[in-house]
């Protein structure tokens, strides 16, 4: 790990990073991340990546459970100079654009994937795809770690930060983090049970919608036990999490519990807050996969710059096409979403055959790679199975459509949580429950009838504590409460209904302006077509 420094200054770490080391700050100490665990990483190289010169001791310690926080003192080469007990961020390279990747001599190198270009925001880094035609210089230089100028106060946010971390204590004192196996678990398993059975009696008589909607549900319901096990909820041990996810997402479900999580770190750690679009990356709500949805969606008129994502390494193109697309966002909302589960197939499955080729694996990554490869197999045969016993091509055609539309409620769940939220970037200043509560909301829901949600309907608090017990929300939800109002902070609900109507409004205010740009396309093109003419 190198040599260890009693103390390094602000001007020392941020020398080291601009060399290529990955260091974060953790309760005053400096952590160096070698390449070789931010390969393993389980949760992914981008949650680290994306908090480089950054204090991310609350982060750290909501993801990671007391094993894993005990070896973090491996990594420890000193501990940090600050300013009254607060240190002063740096910007992470990655999030102007840098990255580290093999050069033509095996050794890693600086390269520029992307640009930054300015924003409305002045604390927000907005990025486009790098012109490879432009000189690349040899790496970022102090200029790029330099925050732009912050809105918020870092003595307010460190307050905030010290006060989350002394609720989080509250949270371990209640004894939250201990799974209700019984009174929790228990209606869940005895329901899936019920759907299972009813949809193979209704399908062995012929009624193949009601076995459809059945069907639907069992998968729909099935996701937020898969949401839990991915956080390592359940528990709490990663093996063991891990295969129960694996035979529920893809044995059952077809869907890759991998890609899942890699996924939803991001969104965790990004939250709505744009970076190159996050992942709980929250730096930028354009590093957030969970709200990359060109050409169909765009929930910010940032997104007509044709930004840069640092998930899935590409452009996510505006254009005419999209522009026309999205002029109609709104009302195509619910029709996308009703085909939100094919979406998701495609994206585990595009996961799982490029990690076919990554031989980086995180923890448990060969077997389980392996063991989903065989679940999703096993899902297309059995499922196929029941397709092909339906009868004809357009009873099959019918079974496969309904089972798939009845699981949009999840996905209508989700975007509630969010898209009428924040997705300013509000720069490192921002502290991590600053940020959660400003850009995630509540959807109140009678008790009786959070399981439709499957308990996700208190996102304020699951996205300020992931790894809690989903069926401990409520209670926890009313610390946070207590927590939101002494920092002076929003702690944001809404009814479902009026939660739709304003996702709906935020869409087709961002619909509206897409639709200017394309009439000011058009009419650029009509004049330069009269000039030619000319």
């Amino acid at each position: 790990m190198g040599a260890t420094k009693r103390e390094w200054t602000r001007d020392e770490v941020a020398v080291r990073i601009l060399a290529g080391e990955s260091l974060i700050v953790y309760n005053d100490q400096l952590l160096r991340i070698p390449q070789s665990w931010l390969n393993a990483h389980p949760g992914g190289s981008l949650a680290i990546l994306h908090f480089v010169g950054r204090d991310a001791a609350d982060e750290i310690d909501a993801y990671h459970c007391d094993q894993t926080l005990a070896k973090i003192k491996s990594y420890v080469i000193g501990t940090v100079e600050t300013s009254a007990g607060i240190w002063e961020p740096l910007v992470p390279p990655i999030m102007t654009g840098w990255v580290r990747k093999l050069s033509c001599d095996g050794k890693q190198a600086w390269h520029n994937e992307a640009t930054p270009i300015p924003s409305e925001t002045c604390s927000e880094i907005l990025l486009v795809e790098h012109d490879s035609c432009l000189l690349q210089t040899q790496g970022p230089t102090l200029s790029n770690l330099i925050p732009p100028p912050a809105t918020l106060s870092l003595k307010e946010q460190a307050r905030h930060s010290a006060a989350y971390k002394a609720l989080h204590k509250r949270i371990l004192d209640a004894g939250l983090y201990k799974t209700r196996y019984i009174t929790g678990y228990g209606p869940e398993v005895a329901r899936y049970l019920l759907l299972a059975a009813s949809s193979a009696v209704a399908y062995s008589y012929g009624w193949l919608i009601i076995s459809a909607v059945c069907l639907g549900l069992l998968w729909h319901q099935l996701v937020f036990t898969v949401h839990d096990l991915g956080h390592m909820g359940v528990t709490h041990d990663w093996t063991k999490d891990r295969l129960i996810a694996i035979i529920l997402a893809d044995f059952i479900g077809g869907l890759s519990v991998g890609w899942w999580v890699d996924n939803h770190n991001v969104h965790h750690l990004s939250s709505m807050a744009t970076v190159s679009l996050h992942a709980n990356l929250n730096e930028h709500c354009y590093s957030d996969p969970d709200i990359e949805h060109l050409p169909f969606l765009a929930i910010s008129t940032a997104f007509f710059n044709s930004l840069w994502s640092s998930y899935y390494k590409r452009t996510m193109v505006f254009n005419r096409f999209s522009a026309f697309l999205v002029s109609f966002q709104h009302k195509l909302f619910y029709i996308l979403l009703g085909f939100g589960r094919f979406n998701l197939y495609a994206n585990a499955y595009g996961f799982l055959w490029r990690k076919a080729f990554d031989h980086r694996r995180a923890k448990g990554g060969r077997w389980s790679w392996w063991l989903e490869v065989i679940g999703v197999v096993f899902f297309w045969c059995w499922f196929g199975a029941v397709l092909k016993g339906c009868g004809s091509w357009s009873k099959a055609i019918t079974y496969l459509v309904v089972s798939h539309v009845v699981t949009s409620p999840l996905h209508v769940q989700i975007v509630l949580s969010h898209f009428s939220m924040s997705t300013a970037d509000l720069g490192p200043v921002e502290s991590f429950p600053h940020r959660q509560l400003r850009t995630t909301t509540d959807v109140i829901c009678h008790p009786a009838l959070s399981f439709v949600h499957g308990g996700l309907h208190l996102q304020v608090t699951h996205h300020l504590f992931p790894r809690l017990p989903r069926h401990n929300l409520r209670e926890a939800s009313v610390l946070v409460k207590e927590f939101a109002k002494e920092q002076g902070l929003v702690y944001a609900e809404f009814g479902f209904i009026s939660g739709n109507g304003e996702v709906l409004s935020v869409l087709k205010n961002v619909a509206d302006q897409a639709r200017i740009v394309g009439m000011v396309a058009d009419r650029e093109i009509c004049e330069a077509m009269e000039k030619k003419g000319q």
